[in-house]
C-alpha cells in the first residue's frame, strides 16, 4: 500500500450522467454498466456530484417524483466529496472515512479520472486498515 496513489488504485474511465439527463435514463445507464453509482458531470465537463441507485429510489421514487422529469443533477448537492489522483492511497481512505462516502470520484487537475470505491480497496490495499475504513463509512 506504501507509495500507492490514488490513481492506482481508481476504477478509470467513469462514465457520467449529465446534469440534465433524467433520473430514468440515469438508471438505465446504472443498469446496463452493472454499477450502483454515477457521477453527474455538467456542460462544462465539471464533476457535480453523485447519483446512486438509492438516492433515485429515495429522493424520487419514495416522495412521489418522476423519474422521467427529474434531472440528476437536481440531486447534486454542494460540493463533492474528491481526491487528487497524486494524492496517496492512505488519503483517499481517510477522506472516504471522514466524509463516510462509499465512492470517491478522483480528479486530475479539473478533469475525472476514476472513481474509488470500497472494492477497490478491498482488492488493492490488503490491509487492516481498508477493514477500518469501510466500518467507518458504515456507521449510521
Amino acid at each position: 500500500m506504501i507509495g500507492k496513489k490514488a490513481r492506482d488504485i481508481t476504477t478509470p474511465d467513469p462514465e457520467c450522467i449529465q446534469e440534465t439527463e433524467t433520473l430514468l435514463v440515469a438508471a438505465r445507464r446504472m443498469r446496463d454498466l452493472d454499477v450502483g453509482a454515477l457521477p453527474i458531470c455538467g456542460a462544462d465537463g465539471m464533476l457535480k456530484g453523485m447519483v446512486t441507485d438509492r438516492d433515485i429510489v429515495v429522493r424520487c421514487i419514495a416522495e412521489g417524483g418522476d423519474v422521467v422529469a427529474m434531472t440528476a443533477g437536481s440531486l447534486a448537492e454542494g460540493k463533492p466529496v474528491t481526491i487528487g489522483a497524486d494524492d496517496s492511497a492512505e488519503e483517499a481512505m481517510s477522506t472516504m472515512a471522514k466524509y463516510q462516502v462509499r465512492r470517491l470520484p478522483v480528479i486530475d487537475g479539473h478533469k475525472l479520472v476514476g472513481i474509488i470505491s470500497e472494492q477497490n480497496l478491498a482488492q488493492e490495499l490488503k490491509d487492516r486498515k481498508v477493514g477500518e475504513t469501510v466500518e467507518s463509512v458504515t456507521e449510521p
